[in-house]
């Protein structure tokens, strides 16, 4: 049976993930599970101690999954790249063995999973570039400083959207991302709000909304995670001539 002309489907197939986007794909999986776990947790029922253990082995096969998209790009085991490899081999064996645990000590054992994938994703993406693949982004996807931390936070499970007495509210764990940061990124498709999926921090309070990447969103961050983000100028000014090497040599000296 052979295969028909790609110009012959009735339908665009999509291209198969990255392994840098498929890595930012696992941190989001991770953020939804904590997400549930952490809603289960604060429901004020006991619920089934084993509620979480299919959620936790779809996240086993995900991890494994992504080890080997990355070890199919048969890239240069540099150290960095392999502390990177043991990293999501034991987020895999952290995952495994968290549905032998109750809630709560499954919760910790995945607790740090998202920022450990974004971070390799970093690694990976760096290592890939270094081999001279995938070094443009795409002319409509340029990040600013600011879009590229707000992208890596929202990738990190970090931030959260608070409607409080009609007005609209950023929590980010570690940076600040403002709300009109936020609202930049939805309008580009970069980013949306998942309604009451978080849980408050406060008991009574109301469920906040996870932010969390889109499809473009993934793609705009793995194009662009590893390096230093574009620095633009204001409207109506010049960018700062970039030096020379001679300068720069003068500069070190």
């Amino acid at each position: 049976m052979t295969t028909p002309p790609a110009e012959g489907l009735l339908f665009e197939v999509p291209a198969p993930p990255t392994p840098v986007e498929r890595l930012l794909l696992l941190a989001d999986q991770y953020v939804q599970h904590n997400d549930m776990l952490d809603l289960r947790l604060r429901a004020g029922s006991h619920p089934e101690p084993d509620a979480h253990v299919a959620s936790a082995q779809l996240l086993v096969s995900a991890t494994r999954a992504a080890i080997r998209g990355v070890a199919d790009e048969r890239l240069y085991e540099s150290p960095e790249l392999s502390d990177a490899m043991i990293r999501l081999s034991q987020l895999a064996f952290l995952s495994a063995a968290s549905t032998d645990h109750r809630l709560q000590v499954a919760r910790d054992l995945t607790a740090l999973a998202p920022e450990a994938a974004v971070d390799c994703a970093a690694c990976v993406a760096e290592e890939i570039r270094r081999r001279g693949w995938n070094t443009t982004d795409a002319p409509d996807q340029q990040l600013t400083s600011t879009q590229h931390t707000a992208l890596r936070e929202i990738a990190c499970g970090h931030i959260v959207a608070i409607n409080s007495l009609g007005q609209q509210y950023v929590h980010c764990r570690d940076r600040s991302v403002l709300i009109s940061t936020l609202r930049s990124l939805e309008a580009k498709d970069l980013a949306e709000r998942a309604p009451k999926s978080v849980s408050s921090d406060y008991t009574g309070s109301s469920l906040q909304d996870r932010v969390r990447l889109t499809s473009a969103g993934t793609t705009a961050l793995a194009l662009a995670i590893g390096r230093p983000p574009a620095i633009r100028a204001a409207p109506g000014t010049t960018p700062p001539p970039v030096p020379t090497a001679a300068q720069t040599a003068v500069r070190r000296r």
